[in-house]
């Protein structure tokens, strides 16, 4: 152990000494230095810990928001049964640490048919009170994504693999408003059928910077207009065409064996058209 016992014992020549107060005195003022420039050290409680926990090796999670319009253009033999159509995609991404690829869920909603018809209200009123009936088949899908795509600069292309499955389903149902459609509350309504299928494949897109947000205290950083496309294969289902509900018999109930009930791989090139927010964090 070093003590001032020990100095007294042993012998410093008073070049060496000389050396080593030069040392001394140079770190003293290094460290002092640093105590006076240290920015943690203002304003702290003298019973504070005075060093902070070290984060450099947690991790710094970023993401972004992704939503707007989709199209569902049929591809192979779905195309001969069912036509183009639309609805609403939302994404949500984030990325990890420092990497360009992000992870995230991809959600889709979209019809490929609608048909309206007014029926009567029941079998014992007849037709005296008729009853607005819509009809829509429809396809609902879930997707895991990773994309790489870099987190700056005005215009950002980006490339993605999808893995997930389709819901299609056909559903009819009677609202309480005279307007048609599914612009009122559901008085009644039922799936009519509905099957499921793995899906997967690609996409390709860009988002292009319309707005920036430098203050760090905000929670938007930047919002880009969004344009892509995806390609996602869709395993083999079955589902209803557009106008295929017919009570052949009579009877009051849709049996199987009415159903116009097709069956092909569901493949669809998607379209997608909305906004991009990318959200703050900590770069």
């Amino acid at each position: 152990m070093f003590s001032v016992a020990s100095v007294s014992r042993s012998r410093v020549s008073p070049s060496r000494f000389s050396t080593a107060t030069t040392l001394l005195a140079a770190v003293f003022l290094l460290a002092g230095g640093a105590l006076l420039t240290a920015p943690t050290a203002v304003g702290q409680d003298k019973f504070a810990p005075q060093t902070q926990p070290d984060t450099s090796d947690a991790p710094n999670i970023s993401g972004q928001v992704s939503g707007g319009l989709i199209g569902g253009v049929p591809v192979g033999g779905l195309r001969n049964n069912v036509g183009t159509g639309g609805g609403l995609r939302l994404s949500l991404a984030g990325w990890m640490d420092q990497s360009p690829v992000l992870f995230g869920l991809d959600l889709g909603v979209f019809g490929y048919g609608h048909v309206e018809e007014e029926v009567p209200f029941s079998s014992t009123v007849g037709p005296r009170v008729p009853v607005e009936v819509s009809t829509s088949n429809n396809v609902l899908q879930t997707h895991l994504t990773a994309r790489l795509q870099s987190r700056t600069g005005r215009v950002r292309p980006y490339a993605e693999a999808l893995a997930g499955f389709k819901y299609l389903f056909t559903r009819s149902r009677v609202d309480e408003d005279d307007f048609g459609g599914d612009l009122g509350d559901e008085v009644a309504g039922s799936t009519n059928f509905d099957d499921f299928a793995l899906s997967g494949g690609v996409g390709a897109g860009i988002d292009i910077q319309v707005y920036r947000q430098d203050n760090p205290a905000k929670e938007v950083r930047r919002v880009d207009l969004h344009l892509g496309v995806q390609y996602l294969l869709g395993q083999e289902a079955e589902y209803l065409t557009e106008g295929a509900l017919n009570d052949q018999n009579g009877n009051g109930q849709l049996d199987r064996s009415e159903l116009d009930i097709r069956r092909s791989r569901t493949t669809f090139l998607q379209p997608t058209f909305g906004v991009t927010i990318r959200l703050a964090d900590t770069d």
